[in-house]
């Protein structure tokens, strides 16, 4: 090669969504499979002999509500009706919790609109002493486990019967007995730590399986392919769950996806059994999370999930989402919402109807009012009683050191 031989300027690629603030939105691109039309494998199949579940998407519920192909029929009509319950008062209970944030009584909040059949359905598929990882938008597992909503509520306003004494976030909930583990801040960490927790149940010849969660921008931290050795080398009893809600905070899920097609194709580069799904269809999130629990608590290894869902609303209480994606995008999303979609489903099934629609709408909404009232009258964000200092101190050493008690007598608790 010449010396002399010039080239071009090198130039980097850097991703860009469909479509931006003011323009129209377009989902041409996104290949949406029949519903029915991908088959479910039997549980003990060899990674390798469902590596195309991991570009497809499994879904259940066709346009018309009809619930079709290999992964329905593992609900009953009493079930369908829990869930459909569960979706409506996680979203009644973010609408309250949205409102309680604009007027000062909470400092942060974050919504579910959109995906509530994730966290939803997904809980509904373990049993009881399974742990979860979460992270800070699976507050549906939580719910579909009957989780007090003024204990939720005593957390988000951080007062004086605020279950973690005002040591976390509000929304960053924390329960062993529902199997919800202490939410992290720190993106990515659930992963590892859900992979350990299993490998640590296996250890101990226990039957509890375990399930982490991250969002698709999470994918690209170290944690999340440290995660995934562990969990391929040991076969780790463990579903892990990426939310792929199209968007992190402003950037859409093409920069932490890169260069393959589907974040669940990860998985093949680590032998882990990888699939995608609808997650707004309550179905066949529910189907394909039993599924894959059913692997881990037989010992056939981890499941990497991918559900394909969109988040509606905010990142937070603290992001305007105006200001990078288009106002029509959500309602152009084609996967359409998961508790309409249930609902047609209910009532096409003859299990439901507009008039019972509305009747449970008003009363999870008063049920919500109601643990709302509960929970100020203990207070808020503004005022009222909140954690005792004394909190700074305790909990932290199984025996307080004497600084610490010289601290906190100092302060004069």
């Amino acid at each position: 090669m010449s010396d002399n031989e010039t080239y071009a300027p090198l130039a980097l690629n850097v991703p860009e969504p469909g479509c931006r603030p003011g323009d129209t939105p377009d989902f041409s691109y996104f290949e949406v499979p029949r519903a029915g039309a991908v088959a479910r494998p039997p549980v003990d199949v060899d990674p390798d002999d469902m590596r195309e579940m991991a570009f497809s998407i499994v879904r259940v519920l066709n346009k018309e509500g009809e619930a079709v192909g290999d992964w329905a029929g593992t609900l009953s009509p009493e079930e369908l009706r829990e869930g459909l319950r569960d979706m409506m008062l996680l979203r009644a209970f973010d609408a309250r919790m949205l409102n309680a944030q604009r007027q000062g009584k909470t400092s942060f909040y974050m919504q579910h609109l959109g995906e509530e059949a994730v966290s939803c359905a997904f809980s509904r598929a373990l049993k009881d002493g399974d742990m979860n990882f979460p992270t800070y938008r699976q507050a549906g597992l939580l719910i579909a486990r009957d989780y007090p909503l003024v204990t939720m509520m005593n957390q988000i306003y951080s007062n004086a019967d605020d279950p973690l004494h005002g040591r976390q976030l509000p929304i960053m909930y924390s329960s062993k007995e529902h199997g919800f583990f202490s939410i992290s801040g720190n993106l990515g960490t659930q992963f590892v730590q859900a992979v350990g927790w299993a490998m640590a149940s296996a250890i101990s010849g226990d039957t509890k399986i375990a399930a982490g969660w991250i969002g698709d921008g999470s994918t690209a931290e170290s944690d999340f392919h440290a995660a995934m050795v562990f969990a391929s080398t040991y076969n780790a009893p463990v579903v892990l769950n990426i939310v792929n809600n199209q968007w992190a905070i402003s950037t859409f899920q093409g920069i932490a996806r890169g260069g393959v097609g589907t974040f669940a194709a990860r998985g093949h580069g680590f032998g882990i059994a990888s699939i995608r799904v609808d997650g707004n269809d309550y179905l066949a999130v529910n189907a394909v999370a039993k599924w894959a629990a059913e692997r881990a608590r037989l010992g056939l290894g981890p499941t990497l999930i991918e559900h394909v869902t969109y988040r509606a609303g905010g990142h937070s209480t603290s992001d305007d989402p105006s200001a990078y994606r288009s106002a029509d995008e959500g309602a152009a999303w084609p996967l359409g919402d998961p508790i309409d979609r249930l609902k047609r489903h209910l009532i096409r099934i003859g299990e439901w109807s507009e008039e019972r629609h509305s009747q449970a709408e008003a009363e999870l909404m008063d049920q919500v009012i109601t643990a709302q009232k509960e929970a100020e009258k203990v207070g808020t964000l503004g005022g009222g009683k909140g954690p005792s200092p004394r909190d700074m101190f305790e909990g932290v050493f199984e025996k307080m050191p004497p600084h610490l008690i010289r601290q906190r007598q100092e302060a004069g608790y």
